[in-house]
């Protein structure tokens, strides 16, 4: 049975930092595509980043690029989210997700296993 389990959520000004986690369990981590997807109250489930299973190939949402990191490390079985200078429309519930394959990375349908999320709030 696969696992994602996230960490790393908060409450943070604007400008500040968080880095998310996602450990996962079962199943076969280092064949993954690995992504990050955030909800707004009200708003459908956007796509953030993805990563590819070695790590090779990193895609991210235009706005937060140059800001955001996506990074991996399949001995541990996590996928990280370094999210930097953050803006109070970062706030949401962030979810790691994971698929086979690497094609239509930005599309949650094609994503196999979801965790429950961890919630992200940016105070202006």
């Amino acid at each position: 049975q696969v696992q994602l389990v996230e960490s790393g959520g908060g409450l943070v000004q604007a400008g500040g930092s968080l880095r998310l986690s996602c450990a996962a369990s079962g199943g076969t981590f280092s064949i993954w595509t690995m992504g990050w997807f955030r909800q707004a109250p009200g708003k459908e489930r956007d796509f953030v980043a993805a990563i590819t299973w070695n790590g090779g190939l990193t895609y991210y949402t235009d706005s937060v690029k140059g800001r955001f990191t996506i990074s991996r490390d399949n001995a541990k079985k996590t996928v990280y989210l370094q999210t930097n200078t953050l803006k109070p429309e970062d706030t949401a519930v962030y979810y790691c997700a994971a698929k086979y394959g690497s094609s239509e990375l930005m599309a949650a349908i094609t994503y196999h296993y979801w965790g429950q999320g961890t919630q992200v709030s940016v105070s202006s």
